[in-house]
């Protein structure tokens, strides 16, 4: 999948352009319906599958006060989308210029800049622009002035309740990691970049890879088993999220920590991708350092013992 950041790089060449919106936090089954509808219609009228979001939540602009912790990180989402086979991705950079536009104003660029737009795919609800002022409404009326089809999908719902980012956030943040893997559509995992910690994990005999997960939706605090990739070859995982009472240097600082069985190698500055499996046990602390050691024994030793 290509990536671009400004619809004029596209150039299509001719080609109409099929066009999905949205910010797409957890690329969910609601999601998926959108981007999928969006290939259809391009294999159909043989044009280009293209995918619009946005590089942070616009709430960090226009709302920074309601900004919703992400289930995804950037990478992860791209990497979930692109998993769908859009030809191409448009990252736009929200900043508070871009805000300032119209719902109307937003799509005349868009149509100007990508050429032939054929179908513009978004959930029934989508709403966008300077003060919410587009919605579904307003893109079928620039829709029959300048001769694009629009699809305006109705949310997928899951055991009688709607798919949401929101809801899979809830479910996250209560622990049922199942429920939120049946509506991501896939299992639910943390992702990001492994950055560089106090190497306490290292004294204690269990080197850690710790993960900037700033601005994320966290499972409650414990040690998770996981399951994670590097280089193809596939890991089990002690996960620990959680603020290491045990620790004086923790500093009451929330950590997520990932030990990877059978590893050796640095990871410093990579993106590494958990997926999570079920808890292993609540956080903890103990009377020493000695204890905690033990402890983490026990803890690996149930993790390989999982079938």
């Amino acid at each position: 999948m290509k990536i671009i950041h400004a619809a004029n790089e596209l150039k299509p060449a001719g080609r109409k352009v099929c066009l999905a919106i949205g910010f797409f936090d957890g690329v969910h089954l609601g999601h998926q319906q959108i981007i999928r509808q969006t290939i259809t219609d391009a294999r159909q009228h043989d044009a280009l599958a293209l995918v619009l979001t946005f590089d942070r939540h616009p709430n960090s602009v226009v709302a920074p006060a309601h900004v919703p912790p992400l289930i995804y990180s950037l990478p992860q989402k791209l990497r979930a989308i692109e998993s769908l086979g859009a030809d191409t991705l448009l990252l736009i950079h929200f900043d508070e210029k871009f805000s300032r536009q119209t719902g109307a104003e937003f799509i005349r660029r868009l149509a100007r800049d990508l050429g032939k737009i054929q179908s513009l795919c978004v959930g029934m609800d989508f709403v966008f622009g300077h003060k919410r002022s587009g919605d579904v409404a307003l893109l079928k009326k620039l829709g029959d002035k300048t001769g694009f089809t629009v699809h305006g999908l109705a949310a997928v719902s899951l055991d009688g309740r709607i798919v949401s980012s929101t809801r899979i956030r809830e479910a996250i943040r209560a622990g049922d990691l199942d429920a939120a893997s049946q509506m991501l559509g896939r299992p639910y995992a943390i992702s990001g970049r492994v950055v560089e910690g106090d190497r306490v994990g290292r004294q204690l005999g269990f080197p850690t890879a710790n993960l900037d997960v700033t601005g994320l939706i966290l499972p409650p605090n414990g040690v998770y088993a996981g399951l994670t990739k590097v280089k193809k070859k596939s890991h089990r995982v002690a996960l620990n999220i959680g603020f290491r009472p045990t620790m004086a240097s923790a500093g009451g600082q929330l950590r997520v920590e990932a030990h990877l069985l059978d590893f050796g190698g640095n990871l410093y500055g990579e993106e590494l991708t958990v997926e999570m499996g079920g808890k292993l046990r609540e956080e903890k602390k103990f009377a020493s350092a000695a204890e905690l050691r033990r402890q983490i024994s026990r803890d690996l030793a149930a993790l390989r013992a999982l079938a």
